[in-house]
């Protein structure tokens, strides 16, 4: 449930509404805003009482910790402690980027960002604005700005969707440009950690600092959003398809047995999937990457049940299939 508060929401052109935005966060108050994986919604991270806002917008639950988004490295001075020289190693080649850090948080974070732990993720968003929002106001704690739980947003309308009445004003700065949240890893940890998978890869870590490690295990007090609790999930019931033959096989048994299905999947298997409803992912991971979450929602909307193709490689293939597992729950066809 969210805080249903029923306030007027505005769609705000990002390039115009900066002041207004940042004028609106000194005041305690929650503006969305973009960045090139999704769109956030942000609060003064130094500010116990906005933060506390950002949960009851989202309705999500206040032991699920929130990245603090920063514009420049001179501000990690406020937020982090002992923070090591491997940080700045990876700073210097992905920030901004969509990477986020786990470092231990100052006594200036509240714990209600970090769930009461003693870490925090910190990343520098790769999108202009988002960066301009942070100068002119505050260091901000932001998840995706859409309902616990749901798909994230990738446009402004997304959010609106989600969270009209909870927040004064979204920033519209176009379509996310990667399309699934950040990477995040943990610096914390005797051999940095991979917590979360993104469009940074292991790959590209492992060029930077040589040694990472990825385990996939639950934390007695998450470090790292999106580990916790089911995320990214369509209102339709969904699955994975392990190949596209599986896929037209699901939605011939399900359109038998009373069901709207639709199939999400790469344009090369247009012909395959023939007459079936389908919606387009584009050709490249990276088109996979950009167009999954908008897919999925427009799926929503229409179908009662989406089967989606599965991607079987590594790098950012993985990173999105980390997100469309979760989406499906874990099933597969």
């Amino acid at each position: 449930m969210t805080g249903k508060t029923n306030m007027i929401t505005q769609i705000k052109k990002a390039e115009t509404a900066i002041d207004e935005a940042a004028a609106l966060i000194k005041r305690g108050e929650l503006v969305v805003f973009p960045t090139e994986t999704v769109y956030g919604l942000g609060a003064n991270a130094f500010d116990v009482s906005a933060v506390k806002k950002i949960f009851i917008a989202k309705g999500r639950p206040q032991d699920n910790p929130l990245i603090v988004h920063i514009s420049s490295l001179y501000e990690i001075k406020e937020i982090a402690v002992d923070v090591p020289d491997i940080f700045y190693k990876l700073a210097a080649r992905f920030m901004p980027g969509p990477l986020t850090l786990i470092l231990k948080k100052s006594e200036k974070i509240p714990y209600e960002v970090t769930a009461g732990g003693e870490t925090v993720g910190v990343r520098m968003p790769d999108n202009d604005y988002a960066r301009a929002l942070i100068a002119a106001s505050r260091p901000l704690a932001a998840p995706s700005a859409n309902r616990s739980k749901h798909v994230s947003p990738t446009t402004a309308m997304h959010v609106y969707e989600d969270l009209c009445g909870e927040v004064p004003l979204i920033l519209d700065g176009g379509d996310c440009r990667v399309g699934i949240e950040s990477t995040v890893l943990d610096l914390t940890s005797d051999v940095p950690t991979i917590l979360r998978p993104g469009a940074v890869t292991a790959d590209m870590l492992l060029s930077v600092i040589g040694e990472v490690s990825f385990e996939g295990r639950v934390l007695k007090v998450a470090k790292a959003p999106g580990m916790k609790y089911a995320h990214y999930a369509p209102t339709a019931e969904t699955v994975c398809a392990a190949s596209i033959k599986s896929a037209v096989a699901q939605y011939d048994k399900k359109l038998a047995d009373g069901f709207k299905p639709v199939i999400v999947a790469r344009d090369i298997y247009r012909d395959a999937v023939q007459d079936r409803a389908q919606i387009s992912l584009g050709i490249t991971a990276q088109d996979y990457s950009h167009n999954i979450y908008n897919a999925l929602r427009v799926a929503e909307k229409s179908y009662d049940y989406i089967i989606v193709e599965e991607l079987h490689g590594d790098g950012l293939e993985a990173s999105v299939m980390n997100r469309v597992r979760k989406a499906a729950g874990g099933k597969t066809v």
